[in-house]
């Protein structure tokens, strides 16, 4: 990153923490996430989006940093089994899955560069391991931020009719 961009990036700091509390009450931005963990505390990333079979297979593959405000949201066309791996990723990732009403089912910290092994998205035993949208973060997000499996995302691409947390 450039020292311009560092520059914007820490001058947005506080447009996106107002922004991110606006969001936490209910209105979704298709540039932004906002998750709730089952006790109730609230974080706010803003994502790129993945929702073609290109972009799903380019993912974070080449970037040599995550911001830890910001992430990658995978959206499928349908929910279906979802397995990731880390070849040409250069950076530890946390992935989270999520299933169609947009509820998180299985975490997976820290998944490493380089690795080939695939990542499932369902916990062993898990009896519906389909999957609709897997949220990537920086590595280490998601233990400081509290994300545990019954996190809801609010987010538009979720189907609005059956959301976990649904839009205004």
């Amino acid at each position: 990153m450039t020292g311009a961009r560092r520059i914007v990036a820490g001058a947005l700091l506080p447009l996106a923490l107002s922004a991110g509390a606006a969001a936490a009450q209910g209105s979704c931005d298709p540039g932004q996430v906002v998750l709730t963990t089952p006790s109730g505390s609230h974080a706010v990333f803003s994502v790129e989006i993945a929702a073609d079979p290109a972009a799903r297979a380019r993912g974070l593959m080449g970037r040599r940093q995550l911001l830890r405000s910001h992430g990658m949201l995978f959206v499928y066309e349908a929910p279906q089994p979802a397995g990731f791996w880390m070849k040409d990723t250069l950076i530890p990732l946390d992935m989270l899955f999520f299933d169609e009403k947009g509820v998180l089912r299985h975490v997976h910290p820290q998944a490493q560069p380089h690795d080939l092994t695939i990542i499932p998205g369902a916990a062993p035993g898990d009896p519906d391991p389909e999957r609709l949208l897997v949220l990537e973060l920086a590595g280490g997000e998601a233990a400081r931020r509290g994300l545990v499996p019954g996190t809801t995302l609010r987010h538009p691409a979720v189907p609005q009719a059956t959301a976990a947390a649904p839009c205004d």
